[in-house]
Formats: structure tokens, C-alpha cells, sequence
């Protein structure tokens, strides 16, 4: 693997993305926007990013995607479904072609909370949604989100050749 996988995954993005209009969408909590700015931040990827929502609270899931409070606050507003409904939420309330989000603990622990567990989902127009459950372990909280958000980024790859542009 790349010693900069976020680097390298975002090299694949803009060369699977080159010749389209593909336009993403992102709904992140623990990632806090580290997606949304990794993908602005490359000169090739910006211009495809139509919006970011960094919904790191239960009221943000809520209040800002609609998600409803009993299924964010059933799990302290992470989870496969919960993510789910992000991505889905995202992708409904943008302009965007492909919407992914994620959801998970990255420490330190609390309660009963798996540090290193991230869901990450992707919904596609048309596709409906991709869901992916990590186990990172605590390998520290800035390595869990790093890692998070390369995957994130692997899940886009994925998405992007089955992808169709909204009219």
C-alpha cells in the first residue's frame, strides 16, 4: 500500500472521474469534513464536489439530513443504518450523482463504544447503497480517521464506473 493512501485513492478518483460530470455529495461525522476537504483540496476533484455536511451530532443528523431522532439516538447516532440514511439523505437533498457517508467511534473510548468501528455507506442515483462496516481497532484517533477516509475514497472508486449523472 501507498505510504499516502488518502493521496493515492484520490489520484484514482480524478483519472475514474476525468471525462464526466460526476458530482458528490458528503455526509460525515466522525471524519468531521476530512472527506469534503480532501476531495477539494485536489485540483481535479473540487470542481466534482456539490456539497458536504458534517453532521457530527445527533441533532446535526437530525436537524440538518432529516434523520429521524429514534434511529440516530438507537445507536448514539452511529451505525449501518444510520449511515444508510445519511448517504441516501445527502444524495436526496443535493445536487449530487453519488453520496457517501460515515458514521463511527475514534476515540477514546466511552461507555461501551468499539474505538476503530466506522460505517461507511455510498448511495448512487438509481443503485441504491453500498454499506461497509470497519473494524480499525485503536490504532489512535487521528489513524482512524485517515484510514476512514481512504476507504471512504475506495467506496467513490467503486461507485463511479456504475454512476450515473442526474439530469
Amino acid at each position: 500500500m501507498s505510504s499516502d493512501p488518502i493521496g493515492a485513492r484520490l489520484a484514482e478518483l480524478a483519472g475514474r472521474v476525468a471525462d464526466g460530470d460526476i458530482r458528490f455529495a458528503t455526509a460525515e461525522s466522525c471524519t468531521g469534513g476530512q472527506l469534503a476537504a480532501a476531495l477539494a483540496g485536489h485540483s481535479a476533484l473540487g470542481s466534482h464536489l456539490e456539497r458536504g455536511y458534517v453532521v457530527y451530532s445527533v441533532d446535526a443528523k437530525c436537524e440538518m439530513l432529516g434523520i429521524s431522532r429514534a434511529l440516530a439516538e438507537r445507536s448514539q447516532g452511529v451505525g449501518t443504518s444510520v449511515t444508510a440514511a445519511l448517504a441516501e439523505a445527502a444524495l436526496d437533498k443535493s445536487r449530487a450523482d453519488v453520496a457517501i457517508a460515515i458514521t463511527g467511534f475514534c476515540g477514546p473510548q466511552e461507555d461501551d463504544e468499539e474505538v476503530g468501528l466506522v460505517h461507511l455507506a455510498c448511495a448512487v442515483h438509481g443503485r441504491g447503497i453500498l454499506s461497509r462496516t470497519c473494524h480499525f481497532g485503536e490504532i489512535g484517533r487521528r489513524a482512524v480517521l485517515d484510514v476512514a477516509v481512504a476507504e471512504a475514497l475506495t467506496m467513490l472508486c467503486e461507485a463511479v464506473p456504475n454512476a450515473t449523472v442526474a439530469d
